[in-house]
């Protein structure tokens, strides 16, 4: 087995949005597991720019801060290559951890997760779908007939929102994203009505149009004038349930601040009676078994599918984050560290 690990490490801290020269993949001496640990060794890991740019930025109470000289965090999926004495995780199994980008990982047992072989792809594991089905099924408690809206809906979390709405019954699923090209692709492969599209015309207008109505549920990735625009639009009794503030994490202006600023008639909430809560999935694991299985069959008889890219090698781990930055990509962005690639999917 190798004696040496490449992982990519933060060189400085960004002022405004992280660029390739923030970053380097550097070599390092294979991780020795300490008392309770795993060696594994990352197969795929996920290019997650929004999550990153806040652990830069200083962190939250549920992301770590990194500091410059620190490897970057993110989901795994990844063989154990030596586990300790009376674990129940074996040599070979596959396990997703938080320990991506970097080949080999000293995890701690109890955060690796067995994946067993549930799914045919291990990538799959991977989906932004736990987050999105979790958060229609336990926050909105999506309702059969009602009108969803999903907020960045090209990313990895939009792209499975869309087809789960539709899959658990929505009457009408309305997305946005900044790409026309993005936005065809939405409606014709993933479960939308209709695409609004961030710099033509006022969010609000658009989604006066697109759901004259009003709208029942709202799973918010990007905060600022999508979440303004959602609280207008709101129906009755509408869900509106917030997983990312894109608006901010991804802004050239803020340095990685997680609070996008917002403005709305709070009002409205009360005469509406509307609800309006943040959703974590990691609080909700009893969603990931359910979720794992409905997605499972939803793969198998073709009513669902992963829009991923899969890029090959660890060394292409910096300016593949640029590109997701810069919005080129659809979906979940995955790293294979070993150099497997295909095409966008």
């Amino acid at each position: 087995m190798t004696r040496i690990s490449r992982e990519v490490r933060l060189v400085s801290k960004p002022v405004g949005l992280p660029k390739p020269e923030h970053f380097v993949v550097t070599e390092t001496p294979l991780p020795v597991p300490k008392d309770g640990e795993v060696l594994v060794r990352n197969h795929y890991f996920q290019v997650f720019p929004a999550m990153l740019r806040t652990m830069i930025g200083g962190g939250t109470e549920i992301h770590p801060t990194l500091l410059p000289g620190d490897t970057l965090l993110g989901p795994a999926v990844g063989e154990v290559v030596s586990a300790p004495a009376g674990s129940p995780l074996r040599t070979g199994e596959l396990v997703s951890h938080w320990l991506g980008w970097r080949e080999y990982a000293a995890v701690p047992a109890e955060a690796c997760a067995p994946l067993g072989d549930t799914l045919s792809d291990p990538v799959a594991h991977l989906s932004q779908g736990w987050t999105a089905y979790g958060a229609l099924t336990r926050a909105a408690r999506m309702r059969s007939g009602d009108t969803v809206f999903v907020t960045g809906g090209a990313t990895a979390v939009g792209v499975m929102a869309g087809q789960i709405a539709r899959l658990l019954g929505a009457g009408r699923v309305i997305g946005t994203t900044g790409s026309p090209e993005k936005a065809a692709r939405m409606v014709a492969e993933l479960g939308y009505d209709a695409a609004l599209l961030r710099g033509a015309e006022p969010i609000a207008d658009q989604l006066a149009k697109a759901a004259p109505e009003g709208i029942d549920v709202l799973l918010d990735t990007v905060g600022g004038d999508h979440l303004e625009a959602a609280v207008a639009a709101a129906r009755p009794e509408a869900r509106l349930v917030l997983v990312g503030a894109l608006a901010a994490q991804l802004s050239p202006e803020d340095i990685g601040t997680t609070v996008p600023p917002v403005t709305f008639d709070a009002s409205l909430l009360i005469i509406r009676r509307i609800q309006m809560l943040g959703f974590v999935a990691q609080d909700h694991p009893d969603a990931l078994p359910e979720w794992i299985e409905r997605f499972d069959g939803w793969l198998r008889s073709g009513a669902i599918t992963f829009p991923h890219v899969r890029v090959a090698g660890i060394e292409r781990a910096i300016q593949t984050l640029q590109e997701t930055i810069d919005g080129r990509h659809l979906g979940t962005v995955i790293v294979d560290a070993y150099g497997r690639a295909d095409a966008d999917r």
